[in-house]
């Protein structure tokens, strides 16, 4: 790591295709937005030598991405790829949208890389998707470290962040989370701010200074050493808390100094195996400059002390018809594994499918084997079919670099695989497999819309498609109830970016109208109605007659006809007839234009013509008699009621059930979690739950989860019928 007190020798670039599994490090960058992640990302690849001081790919000198400021913002809110190369490690860095409307983004890098760095500014602090983030990989057992980023802002304080951390994130161990470097700060400014200049090795006792825009390495003063030395024994206890030698705890507290190289190589064995979190600092280069401060030592813990793919778990594989399949972990000359973490269009080469490879290698022009499963409720076809792949590239920004082959453990994209969606599995043609999706958060926010006109209603069925391919967090529905269009999102920056994508990729203009819950309708009591469809015209005419009877029934129990009909009234070849025509009526509805539901019709009486009876004509009479039954009765209308779960840190728990309560909520329970959480278990209303993905959110300050689910239709309250029954009159 970079406390092995070496300067690295110049930059290695731009990274190729890996040669070897032990040769790649797949890093996630995870944050809040605003923390720092692309900026960082940026200096990386500056030290790197990836982009030269011009902010120039090393490629012929053109402009990079990161010059692009519209590409910068595409990039904050997705999640990109950036690769480069370090040691003759190649380092893929995948920096993740710090908005919570994107967590799906997050957790394709989360199942792509083999370790996490948490990105923390030492102005603003940790938030609760952060830690929730943090747990999410502690139960997997992820390596993560943290940088501590905006070291230059006036009130920033890398000491009191790095406790906070600990705190944070050390759980019941707050000695896994210490500092490797302490910054090192320059004279005073006029306003009374000491810039930080440099860092001090805990390890190493060795000073970094970067004031000029290059690493330079000097000796301590004997007035500094004092400074660092609660903060280098806190440190050295830390990591041989951790260490696989059992007796090297007690040697140290007899007394014995231990070895740097022997404390550096443990410290590297802890992280790599997630039981050691270590704290770093960084900053970007100045203007001219190189180096970004802590790059280099950030560049070295990741080669150094972040795992290998070798040593990441392959994800369950089975045959597409559900057996078990082992596999060795990330050899490149098993069968082909790769999953499609990322889909998205290019306007120069289509459509392009980041890939993880697990297992196997991947050549261009390969064909392979596209599995897709378990997403059919959100829009996405199961499908198996074999597709020949296009390019290989590594990606830079928008620049894609050609690879000829990608091995087992390394990331890549794939050119025009058309029916690739991320989520997706591929493999080899002839043995064909499937990886166990990844958890993705269920969409709760939903957006109604319609296309703008009738060229965009032509193109709006591909464009939704193709949409929904690119994010398997979206949920698409034909909603048959209300003949709606609906998009769940994950919340309203999700929604707008689904929006603009709409508009700029596949030129489909939509509109947002109101979104609809799918309501009913049922009779309050008893009720009778007569039928009389009877006409003259000349030649055949139309005679029907029929006398019904409504009563409700319990929940669940639909629509049931009963034939009661006695002396040939209604004859039997037009009872059928009779029944069609109710069962018609009851789905046009018989107040407000919802399905009507819960009810026994039963037929108690008619009249038929010898000549003028036919299908249709007493089809018609037991539609009108239903609605004659209707005009005399009480009609329900029922709403959808959802189970609502949310799970709310404790903190919260009176405002989240206030609100509930306030929504027509009735709260059936807590249970308490042994992470400082409750569970609410409460049924809600549909129609009082619309948003309550955007409010539940900004009542948390984002700690909040919560899942619903459909449980049953009930009567809406008097004042709220009324109200939808006079909007809906109005309506048509």
């Amino acid at each position: 790591m970079g406390d092995k007190a070496h300067t690295h020798p110049g930059a290695a670039g731009r990274a190729q295709a890996a040669d070897h599994p032990t040769s790649v490090r797949n890093v996630v960058l995870v944050g809040h937005s605003g923390s720092g992640k692309t900026t960082l990302v940026e200096a990386l690849a500056l030290t790197a030598g990836a982009v030269n001081r011009a902010g120039r790919v090393e490629d012929g000198g053109t402009v990079s991405d990161y010059d692009d400021i519209e590409h910068r913002q595409q990039r904050s809110v997705q999640l990109s790829l950036v690769p480069l190369e370090w040691d003759g490690i190649k380092v893929n860095l995948l920096d993740t949208p710090g908005y919570a409307d994107f967590v799906g983004e997050l957790r394709a890098g989360l199942r792509a890389a083999d370790a996490a760095l948490f990105v923390v500014s030492a102005s603003d602090g940790v938030d609760g998707s952060t830690r929730m983030v943090w747990d999410e990989c502690a139960a997997v057992g992820m390596p993560r470290a943290i940088v501590v980023t905006h070291l230059e802002a006036a009130r920033a304080d890398f000491e009191g962040m790095t406790r906070v951390c600990a705190e944070t994130f050390g759980g019941d161990d707050p000695d896994a989370v210490l500092p490797l470097y302490l910054p090192l700060h320059g004279p005073e400014g006029p306003d009374g701010h000491a810039p930080v200049t440099g860092l001090t090795g805990l390890l190493s006792q060795k000073l970094f200074d970067y004031s000029t825009g290059e690493r330079k390495e000097s000796e301590p003063g004997e007035d500094q050493l004092p400074l660092i030395e609660e903060a280098r024994g806190r440190l050295i206890e830390g990591i041989i808390a951790e260490s696989e030698d059992e007796t090297l705890m007690d040697r140290y507290l007899g007394g014995e100094q231990v070895d740097v190289g022997t404390l550096v190589e443990d410290l590297e064995r802890a992280v790599a195996r997630g039981a050691f979190f270590p704290v770093l600092a960084a900053a970007p280069a100045a203007d001219g400059a190189r180096q970004g401060l802590g790059t280099v030592e950030l560049l070295e813990l990741i080669t150094g002390g972040f795992p290998t793919p070798l040593e990441h778990g392959t994800p369950s594989v089975t045959t597409v018809d559900g057996r078990p399949r082992e596999l060795k972990p990330c050899d490149p000359d098993a069968p082909l594994v790769a999953e499609v973490v990322k889909t998205s269009s290019d306007p120069y080469v289509g459509r392009l499918s980041l890939i993880r490879l697990f297992s196997g290698t991947l050549r261009a022009d390969q064909t392979v084997h596209v599995s897709g499963h378990g997403l059919a409720d959100r829009g996405h076809e199961d499908h198996d079919v074999d597709e020949r792949i296009g390019a290989l590239s590594t990606p830079f920004g928008k620049q894609q670099r050609p690879v000829s082959h990608v091995i087992a453990g390394d990331l890549a994209c794939v050119a025009k695989l058309s029916r690739a969606e991320t989520g997706d599995t591929l493999s080899a043609k002839d043995d064909p497999l499937l990886m166990e999706p990844w958890d993705m958060p269920d969409p709760l926010l939903p957006l109604a819309i319609q296309a703008h006109s009738k060229p965009d209603e032509d193109k709006l069925s591909q464009g939704l498609s193709r949409l929904v391919a690119e994010d398997p967090t979206m949920r698409l529905e034909q909603n048959q109830d209300t003949h709606q269009v609906v998009l769940w999102c994950l919340g309203e920056a999700h929604a707008d970016v689904a929006l603009e994508r709409l508009r700029s990729r596949y030129g489909v203009r939509v509109d947002v109208v109101p979104h609809r819950v799918s309501l009913r309708e049922t009779f309050g009591g008893k009720a009778a109605g007569r039928g009389r469809h009877v006409k003259q015209s000349g030649g055949h005419g139309q005679f029907a007659i029929c006398e019904i009877e409504v009563e409700p029934l319990p929940n669940g129990s639909g629509i049931e006809f009963v034939d009661k009909v006695v002396g040939g009234a209604v004859p039997r070849q037009f009872i059928p007839s009779v029944e069609k025509g109710v069962r018609a009526q009851a789905v046009k509805g018989v107040a407000a234009g919802h399905p009507l539901i819960d009810v026994r019709v039963t037929l108690l009486d008619g009249k038929a013509h010898s000549v003028d009876s036919s299908d249709a004509a007493f089809q018609t009479a037991g539609a009108l008699a239903l609605r004659e039954a209707a005009s005399d009765a009480r009609i329900h209308l029922l709403e959808p009621v959802a189970e609502v779960s949310v799970l709310i840190g404790d903190d919260y728990v009176g405002p989240v059930m206030s609100d509930l309560s306030g929504r027509r909520g009735r709260v059936l329970g807590t249970e308490q979690s042994p992470d400082g959480r409750t569970l609410i278990k409460a049924e809600v209303p549909e129609i009082e739950i619309g948003r309550y993905a955007v409010d539940l959110r900004s009542l948390s300050h984002g700690t909040a989860r919560f899942s619903r689910r459909y449980a049953r239709h009930e009567p809406m309250p008097p004042q709220v019928a009324e109200r939808v029954k006079e909007e809906s009159r109005t309506a048509s």
